[in-house]
């Protein structure tokens, strides 16, 4: 299977029309045709319902597509750590993150190292903790900013000195919005939206105690926004960490009593990285340490790739 081909299909794909993708691609339609059924030959497949405009993937070619994104990104990646220059430190982190004031930390830290390292840049991913750690896994991210709860013990980290402060997103006219904070008996028959990570759900639960069974729980999110958007018309509140920016007709309410989450960066602990991550990671511990300007290890050494 090579990648080229995966690229082409990825195309296709795209497209749901295969003149209009050898168009892009700059090939004939029928060399393309021709790459796609090799394909599915080699596979043992139906990637494609074929109709007389337009194609559409079948299951199996949307397992396919989902692994052909995945590891046409991994190339792009591999080729983009060995674009380097002798004697500057290059490259390129790929940084995964959820929705947290954390990310100061990380914006802070890459301003520090961009500016003793000029030619490395960041490509940030947002996701859930999970989506992020699956990534990891793959090697499509170096490392991930993480909130806690979450297990780490496959990984090496850099514990955040900041806090998340848990809360409400509550429209402006709810009679939420007039408190100062919440209690749990607050919430009780408020329509509620809640985080999808059952290990979020486990700690909200004890922070809501006897009062947890009787909440309405009316769905479940990844990323805030859109569920701030669904409390605005439907009107009840989403639980959730408190973020910089308010979302329109929409207030962040404390809880009470104050619940808070730490957060964490990791990377793949006992793994070869590339010189500038290498060198990233040692300014991240020396901004955990309160040292956000310091350089890390000696230049003369990054032509190695290490393990971390």
């Amino acid at each position: 299977m090579e990648l080229r081909v995966l690229e082409y299909y990825l195309m296709v794909a795209r497209e749901e029309n295969i003149t209009k993708a050898a168009q892009i691609l700059h090939i004939t339609q029928p060399t393309l045709s021709r790459q796609l059924m090799q394909l599915e030959e080699e596979l043992g497949v139906r990637l494609f319902e074929r109709g007389r405009h337009s194609i559409a993937l079948t299951e199996d070619g949307l397992l396919l597509k989902r692994r052909a994104q995945e590891l046409v990104e991994l190339a792009e990646k591999t080729k983009k750590e060995f674009d380097r220059e002798e004697g500057e430190l290059t490259g390129e982190i790929a940084i995964g993150s959820g929705e947290t004031r954390s990310v100061h930390f990380l914006g802070e830290t890459a301003a520090a190292f961009h500016r003793r390292y000029p030619k490395v840049t960041f490509t940030l991913y947002s996701a859930m903790a999970d989506d992020i750690k699956d990534r990891l896994e793959k090697g499509l991210l170096d490392m991930g900013l993480l909130t806690e709860p979450v297990e780490i013990s496959r990984y090496g980290f850099v514990r955040i000195p900041r806090k998340e402060q848990w809360g409400v997103v509550v429209p402006k006219d709810s009679p939420l919005a007039k408190k100062e904070s919440v209690c749990p008996a607050d919430l009780i028959g408020v329509p509620l939206f809640i985080s999808r990570r059952e290990i979020v759900q486990e700690e909200l639960a004890n922070w809501f105690g006897d009062v947890f069974d009787r909440l309405t729980i009316l769905g479940t999110y990844n990323l805030l926004y859109n569920a701030a958007v669904m409390i605005e018309d439907l009107g009840g509140a989403a639980l959730c960490f408190r973020l910089e920016g308010a979302y329109e007709n929409t207030l962040f309410v404390p809880l009470s009593p104050k619940l808070e989450t730490g957060s964490v960066v990791v990377w793949k602990k006992n793994h070869i990285t590339s010189p500038a991550i290498s060198q990233f990671i040692g300014y991240l511990k020396e901004a955990a340490r309160g040292r956000t300007d310091a350089p890390s290890a000696d230049l003369k050494h990054q032509g190695a790739w290490r393990k971390e």
